[in-house]
């Protein structure tokens, strides 16, 4: 029997998990999303056919992917935007759309063999985007599985993403609205720091931006605490 690991700690991959179950019935699915499950003596147990990887904010140790078939989904079109916080970058550079592509976790930042590509829109907040990305992972795990795909090797000039920094979301530079409202939805998700300005006492937080080209303004919702 195939067994299948499901690893992500985001709540917006749990219905993909439960969809792949249901349509894969006749194999073993497993979703780990805590740190301390994700180890190569759990994973000995488990003995998985392959591990999907939507999401992953940790370091996967060479022990694990040198000895079981982890794949993870990067959300660029390698070997363009290797690195962290790719939704971001994408958004600060002015991209509309990207593709979501599925790599063999190898040595290296997402220098893996591509399994597969699938387009993904970059339009909403950072939430929307992120669930719509679950949705092309979901298919994409589907052609995976049913077509038994062989990984190749990325074709192309490599080009890097810095991981940013929570102070890299302050709005006190933009000059744009433009800007100010990318900044503000590209962080407007569930465990990511929003977009922000200070004053000397205080933060304020921005949150469900709507950009009104007409009226040249942005109507957001705001969150104020004390330094």
């Amino acid at each position: 029997m195939n067994r299948f690991i499901v690893l992500s700690e985001k709540k917006w991959h749990e219905e993909a998990f439960f969809n792949l179950k249901k349509e894969f019935s006749e194999a073993n699915w497993i979703h780990i999303f805590k740190k301390e499950d994700f180890n190569y003596e759990n994973l000995q147990l488990i003995n998985p056919t392959k591990i999907f990887i939507p999401h992953w904010s940790y370091i996967i140790p060479s022990e694990i992917y040198d000895n079981f078939d982890c794949i993870v989904f990067h959300m660029t079109d390698l070997p363009y935007g290797r690195g962290g916080s790719p939704l971001q970058n994408l958004i600060v550079r002015g991209h509309k759309s990207t593709k979501i592509s599925a790599i063999k976790v190898q040595k290296g930042i997402d220098t893996g063999d591509i399994y597969i590509k699938d387009e993904l829109s970059l339009i909403g907040s950072a939430q929307d985007i992120f669930k719509r990305s679950s949705e092309v992972v979901y298919v994409m795990i589907e052609k995976i599985i049913k077509n038994n795909i062989i990984p190749i090797p990325q074709v192309g000039e490599a080009v890097e993403f810095k991981r940013r920094k929570p102070e890299e979301s302050n709005l006190e530079f933009l000059e744009s609205l433009e800007n100010v409202f990318d900044y503000i939805r590209m962080l407007d998700a569930d465990g990511y720091p929003n977009a922000f300005l200070e004053t000397e006492f205080l933060k304020f937080e921005f949150f469900n931006a709507e950009l009104d080209n007409k009226q040249k303004s942005i109507d957001a919702h705001v969150r104020i605490s004390k330094k």
